[in-house]
């Protein structure tokens, strides 16, 4: 229970990471809230863990007003806010650096990028009262070993990667850790986007890029985000570490 009674924010959490980052955090004792905007895939995932610790928020983190509401309803249900995982983002489809549109270059930064501000800028303030939290900011190998064609995603999650450095630097004094993940491709409903299609063929050009041989999967991004999120990463602040089947090296 390395978690125990701890309440705990995740965006994006009812599908892939996400959605493995919660069922893992309730196993292991945590007060959950998902916030997410698809309310019919969030109540349908809390109705399959059967959990009496896990609630639902519909919130547009691209919004600052939606994010400042979202906020002032979880502080009249918890106390103190101790674990922050920012999980919610999205891809643009494969295409030269030049080829993508204005609408899905905002898209990407406004979900990857824009939403951890707003989510900070509320969260923070509550951590510090309390002088303790700890913040994990769902990255990707994007950001520390780029694909050609995903140029713009790529920059979203190197802006996270940098973000999380200088949170952490700033925050340390506040005994707030802020760390990242990075995955490689993984099986979520995402996938299929990364690749630009999901078939045997373009799951090969993938996969043989990663010398372990397989996706990473919501199981592996939950263990990584419990140990960061709990007391036995103490020590740890401003990583961003690759869980990534050696995609890095």
């Amino acid at each position: 229970m390395k978690l125990q009674d701890k309440n705990t924010i995740v965006t994006g959490g009812a599908s892939g990471f996400g959605a493995g980052i919660v069922a893992r955090f309730l196993e292991e004792g945590a007060n959950v809230t998902i916030v997410d905007f698809d309310k019919t895939a969030a109540l349908a995932y809390m109705e399959s863990l059967k959990s009496d610790r896990v609630h639902f928020e519909y919130a547009d983190l691209a919004d600052g007003k939606s994010v400042a509401e979202l906020f002032d309803r979880l502080q009249t249900r918890w106390s103190r806010l101790d674990v922050l995982v920012n999980n919610a983002g999205t891809t643009h489809l494969p295409a030269l650096l030049e080829d993508v549109s204005e609408k899905d270059f905002d898209k990407v930064f406004a979900v990857n990028a824009k939403s951890v501000y707003y989510t900070s800028k509320f969260a923070v303030p509550w951590m510090k009262q309390q002088a303790a939290g700890a913040i994990v900011n769902i990255a990707s190998t994007a950001a520390l070993s780029p694909r050609p064609h995903l140029t713009w995603y790529n920059a979203s999650k190197g802006w996270m990667v940098t973000a999380t450095k200088s949170m952490a630097i700033e925050l340390a004094s506040e005994r707030i850790r802020v760390n990242a993940i990075c995955p490689v491709a993984g099986e979520t409903p995402l996938l299929a986007s990364f690749m630009g299609s999901d078939t045997p063929e373009t799951r090969e050009k993938f996969l043989s890029s990663i010398p372990l041989g397989r996706f990473s999967t919501p199981k592996d991004i939950a263990a990584t985000a419990l140990y960061l999120a709990s007391d036995e990463a103490a020590m740890i602040t401003g990583v961003a570490l690759e869980v990534d089947g050696g995609r890095c090296i």
